[in-house]
């Protein structure tokens, strides 16, 4: 009687062991990761990405992918807050990849400190980022990473934000602003510059000029004087 009893329990966990195993062998097959669409990623490329979210065990699996990645902040991942991973078919996943909003960044030795609106630096780098442009200008001793940057005057964030955002918005890509004395504003690209001044009320409409005017300066060394609106365009371009 206690073998039969034996017997039934040996063959009902052999019954579950094998459903697991089966139902395992299932999941792993029909799940199996063939195709990785990736969105939303400018500092990495999609092949990065893909190896940072498919490392590990079940990295290949579908199922687990999105279980894993699902409203979870990224660590050790510099310039990447949130990546999702969506099923769009068992065999293929979409990574939404979210990155820390940056503003731009300063040079401290061979390290770039990036930073956001607030001017709280958010990541340290060795390798420039396309796309984000160096601040100069800014006075400081020291800098900690999840920390504002310890400069003078803290408003000073407030015109790097509106000078960034109006870049962003007419496309115009440079690769420095600079806050000179007095506040007056400069913008460098390659080998020339544009002084835009200080006045802040006519900031915008010489933004909305600069994608007209910039074609032209290609290739060319020298200064863009722009530090006196005028509608019609009539800048002066002084070579160096």
């Amino acid at each position: 009687m206690l073998k039969k009893k034996w017997l039934i329990r040996g063959i009902i966990l052999f019954m579950i062991l094998a459903a697991v195993f089966g139902a395992a062998a299932y999941i792993d097959r029909a799940y199996h990761v063939e195709d990785v669409q990736v969105d939303g990623n400018v500092h990495y490329t999609a092949e990065e990405i893909k190896n940072i979210v498919m490392s590990g065990h079940f990295g290949d699996n579908s199922l687990y992918l999105s279980w894993k990645y699902r409203n979870r902040d990224i660590k050790g991942v510099p310039f990447v807050d949130v990546m999702e991973v969506e099923i769009a078919e068992p065999h293929v996943i979409r990574i939404h990849v979210k990155e820390k909003k940056l503003t731009g960044y300063v040079k401290c030795m061979d390290t770039f400190i990036y930073f956001d609106k607030d001017g709280y630096a958010v990541e340290s780098s060795g390798v420039k980022t396309a796309g984000i442009p160096q601040v100069l200008g800014l006075s400081f001793d020291s800098v900690v990473l999840g920390k504002p940057l310890p400069v003078e005057d803290p408003d000073i964030f407030r015109s790097i934000l509106t000078v960034t955002k109006m870049l962003q918005q007419y496309n115009i890509e440079m690769d420095k602003i600079l806050f000179g004395e007095s506040q007056e504003i400069s913008l460098y690209r390659n080998d020339f510059r544009v002084d835009l001044g200080n006045d802040v009320s006519t900031l915008e409409k010489k933004m909305m000029l600069l994608p007209e005017l910039l074609p032209n300066l290609e290739g060319q060394k020298g200064v863009l004087q722009m530090k006196e609106y005028n509608d019609r365009g009539d800048y002066i371009f002084k070579p160096e």
